[in-house]
């Protein structure tokens, strides 16, 4: 059965539904759906002259070169590429910039190859469109919910498991704190903001939040990492209720730990292999305390620094254990009287304090009128 090209774009991104993203390259990189594969049309170098022909000889001009470059060999590579993807994904859709020339080749040589694979009407730009009105209307209309708490409270993981939120940190690829940083980089900015706006969709129309609970988030700043909040969306969260997450010190110490050594090493080591993992990791942490050096100031920054050293010689022979003196160093010292100051700016919005599960039963039982 033969099914139609799209422009149900809420169905596309509620369904995670795979896309051929058939633009070049570049275009992909700057910008991306969370489903979305890149198998292009043309490449880089080819998008280039057709889109200088185009404006030296108008668009069959273009069209004609087109052709030329991408034909024999090329062309059946591309051609074999599309088609696996559609034998892989049979419920997929392919699209292009704007839902024109491009897609429309590809749709058409798949169907001369014998698949039938139906289009998304209005391409990238339109369902990038849709998305940025889907999140100001979510930004407008929608209750939101922050749960804050110091830093090594494991927010992360209470969002996580609450029904109808949406995890910033996981979207940016990036653990929020100035050590944050994880070995595979982040999304782009446009990648990211897709990503988010695919999210909130997600979290509206959870069965809770279409009963009246509001959606869930961890109290974040402007930036994680290099990945920057839409404006829309901070003025929404700078709103919003704040839910505090209350855990003890110790409780904090071991969590920063696992998660910012024994977690990131074995990532960075997944990546580059055991030794040239370690030094990553080792970089990694010493880089991440050299940004902060100027809030910490110089004597404490140079203190942190020797424990950090003293702890990374012991843990490449085996013993990780010195790392709990800086982190807790760390914890008192520096990021727990900045949460504080931070928090102070917005104790009005504060509406519940509590231990992981008390704010759990909260944040379940919270309700508004629509």
């Amino acid at each position: 059965m033969t099914r139609a090209d799209t422009q149900d774009f809420l169905t596309l991104f509620l369904n995670d539904v795979p896309m051929i993203d058939t633009r070049a390259p570049v275009e992909f990189e700057k910008g991306a759906f969370p489903t979305s594969v890149s198998l292009p049309l043309m490449t880089d170098d080819e998008r280039a002259q057709v889109g200088t022909c185009y404006k030296q000889k108008g668009q069959q001009a273009a069209i004609e070169l087109g052709h030329q470059l991408v034909i024999g060999e090329i062309k059946q590579r591309r051609v074999e590429a599309w088609m696996e993807f559609a034998r892989q994904h049979p419920q997929g859709f392919l699209y292009c910039w704007r839902g024109g020339l491009r897609s429309e080749t590809v749709q058409r040589w798949m169907r001369e190859a014998g698949c039938e694979y139906p289009r998304i009407l209005g391409g990238y730009k339109a369902m990038r469109r849709f998305l940025i009105d889907q999140q100001d209307a979510i930004c407008a209309d929608q209750p939101l919910v922050l749960i804050g708490g110091r830093t090594g409270s494991n927010k992360t993981d209470l969002v996580n498991a609450l029904p109808g939120s949406v995890d910033l940190e996981g979207l940016a690829w990036h653990r929020g704190s100035s050590f944050g940083r994880r070995p595979q980089g982040q999304p782009t900015q446009l990648s990211f903001e897709n990503a988010l706006a695919v999210a909130l969709l997600k979290a509206l129309h959870t069965e809770q939040v279409q009963a009246g609970q509001p959606i869930i988030l961890e109290d974040e700043g402007r930036l994680i990492g290099r990945c920057s909040l839409p404006p829309v969306f901070q003025e929404a969260m700078s709103a919003s209720p704040v839910v505090v997450l209350e855990v003890p010190l110790d409780e904090r110490v071991e969590h920063s730990f696992k998660t910012y050594i024994l977690d990131k090493l074995t990532e960075w080591q997944g990546v580059k292999g055991e030794e040239a993992g370690f030094e990553a990791f080792e970089q990694d942490l010493t880089d991440s305390l050299y940004r902060v050096r100027k809030r910490l100031g110089g004597v404490r920054y140079q203190e942190t620094r020797a424990q950090m050293g003293e702890a990374l010689a012991a843990h490449r022979n085996g013993n990780p254990d010195l790392h709990w003196d800086w982190i807790l160093a760390l914890l008192v010292d520096y990021y727990d009287p900045m949460y504080e100051y931070q928090l102070s700016k917005r104790e009005d919005r504060i509406v519940f304090r509590g231990d992981r599960e008390a704010v759990r039963e909260f944040i379940q039982d919270f309700r508004y009128s629509k």
